[in-house]
């Protein structure tokens, strides 16, 4: 699994003129499953993203965690992660997941981040959606539950 993580002061995401989901303070998590990910995989980014030390202390150092602040995560399901450009220009998406799987392991990371007392919201899986956010820092966070970068 992949995701970009972004600290936020705010995110949204609006599918077709609608607003779906909102936080505030908090972390955007673009997320992408690939066809060889398993539920250990997730495991893996939900405590590593619930436990980033992103925030910043009283000193201004990046030294506390969503837990910490009691802060809020937007999950949004983002399949291009896996897009290949490697050859030509037009991106490949031969290593993302088929969607049934995809969509079960997005929901299952989704459960793991809110069994660990995080307040979650999410996108609409496969829908066209616009996700306007507001980095805060700025702070971009690239995990790999393979831990390739």
């Amino acid at each position: 699994m992949r995701a970009v993580v972004q600290r936020v002061a705010g995110a949204r995401v609006e599918v077709a003129g609608d607003l779906v989901s909102e936080i505030g303070s908090g972390l955007l998590v673009l997320l992408a499953v690939s066809r060889d990910d398993f539920a250990d995989d997730a495991d893996y980014l939900a405590e590593k993203i619930v436990n980033l030390r992103v925030f910043n202390d009283e000193a201004g150092k990046m030294n506390r965690s969503l837990l910490d602040l009691d802060a809020e995560l937007l999950a949004v399901s983002q399949f291009t992660l896996y897009g290949d450009v490697r050859r030509g220009r037009r991106p490949s998406y031969t290593e993302a997941a088929e969607p049934d799987k995809a969509n079960a392991l997005y929901e299952y990371f989704v459960d793991r981040v809110r069994g660990q007392g995080v307040r979650v919201q999410t996108g609409i899986f496969q829908a066209m959606m616009r996700v306007s956010l507001t980095n805060d820092g700025p702070v971009t966070i690239l995990l790999d539950s393979r831990k390739t970068f």
